[in-house]
């Protein structure tokens, strides 16, 4: 195995994953290994278990496929293989019953190990998947680190690459990507003892620089408290962001894929459940079913124009960030002008609740997200140009150090 490992996958004319009948794999006798990879040492961690949970049930309706493997990261960084059938109440207590020990190898020849029985005693096998389906969200498995590994591995996987998932989760980044491309923005400024006084005046949403699902997020009065939450607040210990409050404007999502062609969902507004907040953690997650729950207007009632403007610019944003996957773009709005506020690019429940207008069957999205991870490479290395010319004229090295 490594960066040249072969696949077993064939695709249909579109270029996404060969179907027969409604969603089943055509493989030309050979069925597809795939991994469903959830949890990870983050705060979104409970969020990204129950992604995972619902892409598992989802693969339900998916028949013919090969081998499903369920990879669970805990909080404390470590992998499992659980069953794939578990329900969120197995992880509340932390590794469920059943996990069975991973190590996740980087570099040529990694990949996912377990410990398997055999005869002579127990022994380390690789775990041969196709595609790894990722449903991490926040920290290592959306910020590049997770994705920077698997490309390591040279194995598939759904979702931004390394490059994507840094500029999605750094919201200084993003908003400097976008203000460069002419993107209308609220202004976004870095918060640290050391940086003067914004030139807006408050109140201020104070946000972690890295980190979503507004956890960490908190509406202050003056500049002065926004830099005290910063001795105090856990989620902005890595850096944080300073935005102007405006009550007026709420929120507007719609999500996007660029495979296997540009493709918008229809507009939501989540609806908030304190009038004149921000949408916060548990307006977003907290319910029975998470997301699909959660209070809103979908499609939103909006004017035409609006609609027709963020439909403009929402393409714009994924090719900017080079979406792969389903991302899903935050905006926010007054009910005329728009706003772009930022890109998820792993939503939470892979933003299958948005696909209602078109319509898109869950099977068919999971099936269009592994056809994109075969055929469009995450990353490609090339070594052009490393054909030995500086090293044959670099003459001693203690020369250089003098």
């Amino acid at each position: 195995m490594g960066l040249n490992r072969g696949r077993r996958l064939t695709f249909d004319e579109r270029g996404a994953l060969g179907i027969t009948g409604a969603v089943g794999l055509r493989s030309g006798g050979a069925l597809a290994r795939i991994a469903v990879v959830f949890g990870g040492p983050s705060p979104e961690h409970d969020v990204s278990i129950l992604t995972g949970l619902q892409v598992l049930r989802g693969f339900n309706q998916v028949p013919n496929i090969g081998e499903l493997h369920s990879f669970y990261w805990s909080k404390t960084g470590e992998w499992f293989e659980v069953p794939t059938n578990l329900e969120a109440s197995a992880f509340v207590q932390g590794v469920p019953a059943g996990a069975g020990p991973l190590r996740l190898v980087v570099g040529a020849g990694g990949g996912f190990f377990a410990q398997r029985g055999g005869r002579f005693g127990s022994k380390e096998q690789l775990i041969e998947v196709d595609a790894v389906l990722v449903c991490c969200h926040g920290g290592p498995g959306e910020d590049g680190s997770l994705q920077g590994a698997l490309d390591m591995i040279g194995l598939p996987y759904t979702g931004p690459n390394m490059a994507g998932a840094l500029i999605g989760m750094d919201k200084l980044v993003f908003s400097a990507m976008a203000a460069s491309a002419w993107m209308q923005m609220l202004p976004r400024v870095p918060l640290s003892e050391a940086v003067p006084p914004p030139s807006f005046p408050g109140p201020y949403i104070v946000k972690p620089r890295f980190g979503g699902s507004s956890i960490g997020v908190e509406v202050v009065a003056d500049y002065e408290t926004a830099r005290a939450r910063l001795r105090v607040n856990p989620h902005l210990k890595r850096g944080a962001v300073l935005e102007p409050y405006q009550p007026e404007l709420f929120d507007l999502q719609i999500g996007v894929r660029l495979w296997p062609e540009v493709q918008l969902s229809a507009i939501e507004k989540p609806l908030r459940t304190r009038a004149g907040e921000i949408l916060a953690y548990s307006d977003k997650y907290v319910g029975p079913e998470g997301m699909t729950t959660a209070p809103r207007e979908l499609p939103a009632r909006i004017s035409p124009e609006l609609e027709r403007e963020l439909r403009t610019i929402a393409p714009e944003v994924a090719h900017l960030v080079g979406v792969r996957g389903v991302a899903r773009i935050d905006f926010l709005s007054d009910g005329e002008a728009v706003f772009v506020n930022e890109v998820n690019t792993i939503p939470g429940s892979l933003a299958r609740y948005l696909w209602i207008d078109p319509p898109v069957p869950f099977a068919r999205l999971l099936l269009d997200l592994l056809g994109e991870a075969i055929a469009r490479p995450s990353v490609s290395f090339s070594v052009a140009g490393a054909d030995g010319t500086v090293l044959r004229g670099a003459g001693a090295i203690s020369g250089k150090l003098g």
